[in-house]
């Protein structure tokens, strides 16, 4: 179930490219959740038909497994003011503050910008909108493309005040300021473990009804958690696929989905991904375990998976149409074979379909 099993080391980047009219960059969610449109590709044969995501239950077997990516989207977005830590002088200038990844009791991995201007040693003030400090934080490390290790001030809940004064990370493919709307619509509705800053947004179509749909159709649920991190924002900047490297993100594969997937394998039963971060988690997991049965764990993956990969789990995923030349593209081309995937692009571009976190989606078996 490799694609077109042809090596990584012999594409490149440019591979995966697409022609995408911008109208079709989704800038809001369907007006209610569980509305959207999905493709059913067929990747033996590459066999295309137009469906709605209201038709998952019914495409699923009585027995198969589908997991999800539980993780929960913190409000990652912070505005910040500089103030130079040898003099404290008064905080000037606007400064956009992506936290990615914590690093250390009250460290965190974080994109800022405009990064020229935030050197190692400056102290950034985040202040909430009726101008209190809310937070404080030094700069530790200064990385490529914006990238700094920050040191927060320490707080009695950090979350509680990222809750308060933070905003939520929409991609920067949506042309607009996130609204009170998305705090709710930027999850997933079984959104549990905090962690991220992007939505698994395949989960994004999920809603209490299908899932009824699903119980009563015998479908078995598992979770795992897999949060988001600067990955989903940074290009591949390489020209060849054996040169990309991803940054790590952390996962945990619990002791009861262990079992379920352990089980499920044991039987022949179809483990169906929710998601590409979902299959990231159960391929990492499967390598991990190198052909023993799973274990539950938690750790931290940079696996990429590219045409050639052997997928070890996965028998079916659901998916969103991904962006132009991105790892998460080249992961779905993995599964379905790289022709197939850019014709059903191709498809979708044609029937208008809507495109990227918060569009339609498509079903692979």
């Amino acid at each position: 179930m490799s694609g077109e099993g042809q090596a990584a080391s012999g594409l490149r980047v440019a591979d995966f490219d697409f022609d995408l009219p911008p109208e079709l960059i989704a800038q809001e969610p369907p007006a209610q959740r569980g509305l959207s449109r999905m493709l059913v590709l067929d990747h033996q044969t590459g066999a295309l038909r137009d469906s709605t995501f209201a038709e998952l239950p019914a495409l699923l077997n009585p027995g198969d497994l589908l997991v999800l990516n539980d993780s929960r989207v913190i409000p990652a977005r912070l505005y910040a003011r500089r103030t130079l830590l040898r003099d404290h002088e008064k905080p000037t200038g606007r400064i956009e503050v992506m936290l990615t990844e914590p690093a250390a009791d009250n460290e965190w991995r974080a994109l800022v910008r405009p990064g020229r201007k935030v050197a190692i040693g400056e102290r950034l003030v985040f202040p909430s909108p009726t101008g209190s400090i809310e937070l404080e934080a030094e700069v530790l490390e200064r990385g490529q493309y914006g990238e700094r290790l920050l040191r927060f001030e320490p707080v009695d809940d950090f979350f509680a005040v990222l809750d308060r004064i933070g905003h939520m990370p929409l991609p920067p493919y949506i042309r607009r300021d996130d609204a009170a709307a998305d705090r709710e619509r930027y999850q997933t509705v079984y959104s549990a473990e905090r962690g991220s800053v992007a939505a698994p947004t395949a989960g994004l179509h999920f809603t209490p009804q299908i899932f009824d749909a699903l119980a009563a159709r015998g479908v078995e649920i598992a979770r795992v958690t897999l949060h988001v991190g600067l990955g989903t924002f940074a290009p591949l900047r390489v020209d060849r696929l054996s040169d990309v490297r991803l940054h790590r993100e952390r996962y945990t594969l619990p002791a009861q989905t262990a079992e379920a997937i352990n089980a499920a394998a044991r039987s022949a039963r179809r483990i169906v991904a929710a998601g590409t971060t979902t299959v990231r988690t159960l391929e990492s997991a499967a390598l991990r375990a190198a052909g023993s049965p799973l274990e539950p764990h938690s750790g931290a993956t940079e696996i990429f998976i590219s045409p050639g990969f052997k997928f070890q789990l996965v028998n079916a995923m659901l998916t969103n149409f991904h962006l132009p030349q991105s790892s998460l593209l080249m992961l779905v081309s993995a599964f379905a074979g790289r022709e197939r995937v850019l014709a059903a692009y191709a498809h979708t571009v044609q029937q208008r379909y809507r495109f990227f976190s918060y569009g339609d989606c498509m079903f692979i078996a």
